[in-house]
């Protein structure tokens, strides 16, 4: 799966970013502000992305979000505060609350790509998921 981070801390990209390709995924691409993710939407086009909420250029990881959302990528909010993620979750398939561990990162990256994949797989404990609601 082609995935791109979008987070402000360079220690936790990095950390995220050999997790992500230990479990035999690529990173398109690291983004630590608002446009330099756009761009790599645009150019890269991921398959997943994880999104901090608070980037370098402050709250824009709802922007990104919803960016994501509207190009069908899904994505994961990863954050200290998950109050900040507005209710309807922009789309994201859930969140993530730092601190995290590595191995409920790995529980979290299986889940995902499953999902992903359209297989069925239980919720790993540390990854909150969306309330989603039904179309009537």
């Amino acid at each position: 799966m082609k995935i791109m981070i979008v987070e402000d801390e360079a220690l936790l990209a990095l950390e995220l970013e050999l997790e992500v390709e230990s479990a035999g995924h690529v990173v398109v691409g690291t983004a630590a502000s608002r446009k330099a993710a756009f761009d790599i939407i645009e150019t890269s086009v991921p398959e997943f992305a994880f999104v901090d909420v608070h980037l370098s250029d402050g709250p824009s990881g709802i922007d990104i979000g919803r960016r994501l959302a509207e190009r069908e990528i899904p994505f994961v909010f990863v954050t200290g505060n998950v109050k900040r993620i507005p209710d309807d979750f922009v789309g994201a398939l859930g969140a993530i609350e730092k601190p995290y561990t590595m191995n409920g990162l790995q529980n979290a990256l299986t889940y995902i790509a499953a999902t992903v994949a359209g297989l069925e797989a239980a919720a790993p404990s540390g990854l909150i998921l969306c309330e989603r609601v039904p179309a009537s």
